[in-house]
């Protein structure tokens, strides 16, 4: 009988990282004493859900862990509110209860939660508590879809997260975006250890071949300018608006120069990275 990944996920203060890929979006991320929820997603799957403007989509599967299992969360990171594969029902129960939420302004002022702080893409804020070195996390810039979807897609951010005085990136998150100029300067201008990259290549028959999110090919190209020790891919199944399978997801990049960056992780399971 397997323990509770409450359990398997203890706190650990040493310099490893450990993530455990939840499903979708979805990951824990343990690194120095911080427990980091990306994107929370915990519904069942099963129910379509509806982004606006005629758009929707399925859930397909459901987390490999289930909410009552994550235990304390010190810092949700959430790159959007508006769309229910970066934010369901249950995840919305993770917010209230974790230390701190970061997410983007126009999401702060919807959510009007206590513990949750707004940025504007390239703004930083610094996260503390005690026993644990302080936390920089940095807005970077997401373009959900093609040029001038903002006002369907809405407001979209990554984040850059450093620990203590150090100057390398320890995590970047992508969030949800297509390969455009901005992603390509910051992939250019980091230096990162660990990136989470949103990939998926979303589309709506509602826009017919317009995309929202990241092709595997984009992918190498972006991984290529960043240079990082590890990539993760995430959020590229359980969901019906995905356009690459994670088989055509995984050929693309085990089949490009960047291969030896990529960690596929099992579902539940957590790894050091």
């Amino acid at each position: 009988m397997r323990r509770p990944v409450a359990a398997e996920l203890s706190i650990d203060h040493s310099e490893a990282m450990r993530i455990t890929r939840i499903g979708g979006p979805t990951a824990l991320v343990e690194h120095q004493g911080w427990r980091i929820l990306t994107d929370p997603t915990f519904d069942p799957p099963g129910r379509r859900y509806t982004f606006g403007w005629g758009t929707s989509s399925r859930k397909t599967a459901g987390p490999a862990v289930a909410l009552e299992d994550i235990g304390p969360v010190d810092v949700v990171l959430l790159s959007h509110d508006h769309h229910a594969d970066n934010l369901d029902d249950l995840g919305r129960a993770t917010l209230a209860t974790a230390t701190f939420v970061v997410t983007t302004e126009p999401g702060a002022r919807r959510l009007k939660g206590s513990n949750t702080r707004g940025l504007a893409t390239g703004a930083t804020t610094t996260l503390e508590l005690p026993g644990r070195p302080a936390l920089r996390v940095t807005a970077t810039p997401c373009r959900h879809g093609p040029r001038f979807s903002r006002p369907i897609a809405g407001k979209v951010i990554g984040f850059a997260l450093a620990v203590g005085d150090a100057q390398q990136t320890a995590l970047w998150m992508t969030g949800d975006s297509v390969l455009y100029g901005e992603l390509r300067e910051v992939a250019k201008a980091l230096d990162v250890d660990t990136a989470l990259v949103h990939l998926g290549s979303v589309q709506f028959g509602f826009t017919g071949p317009l995309r929202y999110s990241m092709t595997a090919t984009e992918a190498v190209e972006l991984l290529g300018l960043l240079n990082p020790r590890v990539a993760v891919p995430v959020h590229y199944e359980g969901w019906s608006h995905f356009r690459e399978t994670e088989a055509h997801s995984r050929a693309a990049l085990d089949g490009s120069p960047v291969v030896d960056r990529v960690r596929w992780l099992v579902p539940g399971v957590p790894a050091e990275v």
